[in-house]
């Protein structure tokens, strides 16, 4: 494996969103505070969705792993949409480096940006209400799946994409309404019997339940079962990411 050629990609990718900080990083950080204080103000007297949990600190994993689903997505997504439109990603496809080594690099440094995101997100939502971590290397294994899963997904997009209208579609459509109907706001207890039903074929729903068990030691699903959908989700896709770059699908004439 060419471990230089993947670090280098991965340190080139890692700089591109450093060098828009404000963007890529703080911005989502303070659009989900921002959620946190409004919700969380309005709803936290009247709401308890597990016992002893309050609403704030119930609503705090939720926003973080929508936050790590949006920018995970965005972050391989717009790399290699404005590579393509720019017409420099055939610089990248020159270098030595396998399917798998061009993967692995894009997809470290959308798990990197996601996370670095979700620190951010935790420490300021510590400042609202403390919130402690029952089960910590289980909520770190549905953060790294969970942002690896987007990252392959945003490979994929801006693969597909021609232009930026395109990948917005995919984002606007796709990504964000299974996104805010996967329970970041709510337990899917509380929704109608069709509803319920239908957010059990949502991946995302596993995403967010899986990492609040993370944080409280109960969720909506089994723990186990959330582990198995993200983790086998993951695989999916990758394993169609793997096969478009190996052939070289609209990346190479």
């Amino acid at each position: 494996m060419n471990l230089h050629g993947t670090w280098t990609l991965f340190v080139k990718e890692t700089r591109r969103f450093l060098s828009v900080l404000v963007q890529t990083v703080l911005t989502p950080v303070v659009t989900a505070l921002l959620y946190l204080l409004v919700f969380g103000h309005v709803m936290d007297e009247n709401l308890q969705v597990y016992a002893g949990v309050g609403y704030t600190a119930f609503l705090i994993p939720g926003l973080i792993m929508m936050s790590v689903i949006q920018n995970a997505f965005a972050n391989t997504s717009s790399s290699v949409t404005q590579s393509k439109m720019m017409g420099n990603l055939v610089f990248v496809l020159m270098a030595p480096l396998s399917a798998f080594e061009l993967f692995a690099a894009y997809i470290s440094a959308a798990v990197l940006r996601a996370a670095m995101v979700a620190a951010g997100l935790y420490a300021l939502g510590w400042l609202v209400t403390p919130l402690p971590v029952a089960h910590p290397f289980f909520m770190l294994a549905m953060l790294v799946l969970a942002s690896a899963a987007l990252g392959v997904l945003g490979l994929i997009g801006g693969i597909v994409a021609d232009k930026f209208e395109h990948l917005s579609a995919f984002q606007n459509f796709f990504i964000v309404p299974l996104s805010f109907l996967s329970g970041v706001f709510y337990s899917i207890h509380s929704l109608p019997p069709l509803w319920r039903e239908l957010s059990h074929y949502n991946p995302f729903f596993y995403m967010i339940d899986g990492f609040r068990y993370g944080f409280f030691g109960v969720g909506d699903a089994a723990p186990w079962l959330s582990l198995a959908v993200v983790g086998g989700f993951t695989l999916a896709v990758s394993a169609v990411c793997l096969g478009m770059l190996q052939s070289g699908y609209k990346l190479r004439p």
